[in-house]
């Protein structure tokens, strides 16, 4: 079984990395011809195992390996193939190729899993592309919206609503669909930070996930001067007044914490680089993004008042003028303590005890847990973040994962628990 397992992670893994844009890294858009292409792998794959592939409204797909009681809620395992610009070789990969070795495994030792296992590739989970959150996820859930369907891609300028047309969907269907039934759902990811890395452990099975508060098309306006003329108590500089922005909102950042209350602050995206913009002119203008991420709701919105109190005071004290745009928002989520705890189980039997732990990222398993299924994850070993072109994984954490999904799978179904 541990061949199987392997070898199954490793061909997926190069197979689908295989297709992306130009480097450095991995490029494939949310609901783009890549993305799409990366999706045919798995299909061919699953159909090579012999599962039921099927894809919904929103081009989700599913892969589906019947079990022994087909009346019992399946178990629903996977993640992802987009990719941020440039990002790396595991975020998402990771998840779908575990989930195909899982069945893999299943499949290749003749023995029938307790209920169905479906192989789930979500489409779009990737919210640089859209400003939709978990859109492929919520699109299988019968949980996206109209309004959101309109969202515009930040590279091609066209809906959501056109794309997934365009790579063979039905958006209509979307809307009028009674989505998923709550079932169970597993989604491997690697760990976004170092945690476990440090620890020097494998995997973690993670609680719950934070959620987010952002600002993704924030500007400040000031007044465009030459740099040797106006004095400084006469400038209107939109760089300062972001910078006494960043300053602001660190020091909340280390008040928060000091509470004892979870948060982190982002500023993503910072633009004083246009053609306008030049060595010997004060800037008039600067454009940037800022994301606040908590496990309450409630810090969230402290954070998002202070945010405003700060712009207030930077406006009055430098006569710049904010524009924040819309916000988007997506809600801190608890995740299935008894999915965790088979898990854990699983894990003792193969001699691991995995650690609980916060996802400071969000997750189409935030998304099923949001809809009222039992949802969790499962964390791997990383230690060179995500996003990036140079994200570490070892397969063989990997590996060892799905052993432990395998016997808590199997012997969950025995006494029971599946």
């Amino acid at each position: 079984m541990t061949s199987v397992i392997r070898d199954t992670i490793d061909r997926l893994l190069d197979r689908v990395n295989a297709i992306s844009d130009v480097g450095p890294g991995f490029t494939r858009p949310s609901y783009s011809r890549l993305e799409s292409q990366a999706h045919d792998v798995i299909v061919e794959e699953a159909e090579a195992l012999g599962l039921e592939v099927s894809r919904d409204a929103g081009l989700n797909l599913f892969a589906r390996l019947p079990g022994r009681d087909r009346s019992a809620p399946a178990i629903y395992i996977g993640s992802h193939l987009d990719t941020v610009s440039m990002g790396g070789a595991y975020d998402g990969q990771a998840g779908v190729s575990g989930a195909m070795a899982l069945a893999a495994a299943f499949v290749k030792s003749g023995e029938q899993p307790p209920a169905d296992i479906v192989v789930t590739v979500t489409r779009a989970e990737e919210s640089v592309w859209f400003p939709v959150s978990y859109a492929g996820s919520r699109a299988a859930l019968g949980r996206l919206t109209a309004p959101e369907l309109q969202a515009k891609r930040s590279d091609t300028g066209r809906t959501l609503y056109d794309h997934i047309k365009e790579e063979g969907g039905r958006p209509d269907e979307i809307l009028t669909g009674p989505g998923l039934a709550p079932a169970r759902f597993i989604e491997l990811h690697i760990e976004q930070g170092t945690v476990l890395d440090n620890a020097k452990e494998p995997f973690g099975i993670v609680s719950g996930v934070r959620g987010g508060l952002r600002y993704r098309e924030a500007r400040i306006d000031g007044t465009w001067a030459h740099s040797g003329g106006p004095a400084r108590s006469e400038r209107v500089d939109a760089v300062f007044a972001l910078a006494d922005l960043i300053v602001g909102m660190d020091r909340r950042w280390e008040e928060t914490l000091a509470r004892s209350q979870d948060l982190a602050v982002t500023f993503g995206r910072v633009d004083a680089a246009s053609s306008e913009h030049a060595f010997a002119k004060v800037p008039g203008r600067v454009d940037f993004c800022v994301d606040l991420r908590s496990d309450t709701v409630s810090v969230l919105d402290e954070l998002d008042g202070l945010f405003k109190a700060e712009i207030d005071k930077i406006e009055k004290a430098r006569g710049v003028r904010f524009d924040l745009g819309a916000q988007s928002r997506s809600q801190p989520t608890k995740l299935s303590a008894t999915l965790g705890d088979q898990i854990a189980g699983g894990a003792a039997q193969l001699g691991y005890s995995p650690r609980r732990m916060l996802s400071g990222g969000g997750h189409d398993a935030a998304a099923f847990a949001q809809a009222g299924w039992d949802s969790v994850m499962v964390f791997l070993r990383n230690w060179n973040g995500s996003h990036n072109p140079d994200e570490g994984m070892d397969p063989a954490d990997l590996a060892a994962a799905v052993e432990v999904l395998h016997a808590a799978i199997r012997d969950g179904g025995k006494g029971g628990g599946y």
